[in-house]
């Protein structure tokens, strides 16, 4: 277990959280880093700040150790938020979190949200039961970040909180349909156990048999035309949204919309046969919906 997630109960942690946050986001080799360099240096800096909390309670969620392990840590975040939100954070990323709960009008319940998605993800075993689980598992690991990055870019409560579930839903399907082998090798399936059945899949202990399914595939396709349908719904959201504004949102949309795309293109009989985008394609997106 990182050592970082246990200071968080002890002391408070010394140095310029502003300076740990980015650190964070550039260590992370995102694309997104470029989008976010271009908002004002005030907003730049929570965003980061949001990134290095996503980051890091990500990781624990991933993290290879044990289950009590893992919560243990969550419930320590849990625990900063709680003094996040009574202005004495310890660690460097609540920190770096504290001049904008306030000024950015950032909810509890957000981070909170965040929180408990990672704590879906880390036992030993995942499965989802039904589509109104997996939505509410998307809401909490990608759609609660929305709603906390479209305050900060100053959007429209209502377009911003729309804004937030549509491309959230959006970006969370895309990720599980490329991610289905890889999840599976982890005893993670977050395809919907209803909708594994209403197609004949209805063991879902032997991830190895549910993969060979013949019809896995049609539950992906059906999957991936939800997706499709709330990239549209986002794409029209952002046109209602000043431009500059919304630069990180609509780069996020233009990668995975690509990566959706592609995912269609090569289909889904073989899910084994990965997809991804080029390093090249990752900054030619950065530069013409980044910079330009």
């Amino acid at each position: 277990m990182n050592d970082a997630t246990q200071t968080i109960e002890t002391a408070p942690e010394a140095g310029d959280p502003a300076a740990h946050a980015e650190a964070v986001v550039m260590r992370a080799g995102t694309s997104f880093f470029w989008a976010m360099r271009r908002l004002p240096e005030r907003r730049r800096r929570v965003m980061f700040a949001i990134y290095a909390f996503c980051r890091e309670v990500d990781d624990i969620a991933d993290d290879p150790g044990e289950e009590t392990q893992k919560r243990a840590a969550l419930a320590n975040w849990r625990g900063e938020i709680e003094r996040l939100y009574g202005g004495q954070p310890r660690s460097m990323t609540g920190r770096a979190l504290l001049p904008a709960v306030d000024a950015f009008d950032l909810a509890k319940e957000d981070f909170i949200a965040v929180v408990a998605g990672m704590e879906m993800d880390a036992g030993d075993r995942v499965r989802i039961a039904d589509m109104d689980e997996l939505t509410l598992y998307c809401d909490r690991v990608a759609c609660a970040v929305g709603r906390l990055s479209t305050r900060v870019f100053g959007l429209d409560a209502d377009i911003g909180t729309r804004l937030a579930l549509a491309q959230g839903l959006a970006l969370q399907l895309t990720n599980i349909l490329r991610d289905v082998v890889e999840d599976a090798a982890r005893n993670r399936l977050y395809l919907p156990a209803d909708m594994l059945a209403e197609h004949g899949i209805t063991d879902t202990d032997d991830l190895t048999r549910v993969l060979a399914h013949p019809r896995l595939h049609q539950v992906c396709e059906v999957l991936a035309g939800v997706a499709r349908n709330k990239f549209i719904e986002a794409q029209d959201l952002v046109g209602q949204c000043d431009p500059k504004a919304v630069r990180p949102a609509v780069m996020m949309l233009e990668v995975y919309r690509r990566i959706l795309s592609r995912l269609d293109r090569r289909g889904w009989q073989d899910l084994a046969q990965p997809v991804s985008l080029s390093k090249l394609s990752k900054l030619w997106v950065a530069f013409r919906y980044g910079v330009l």
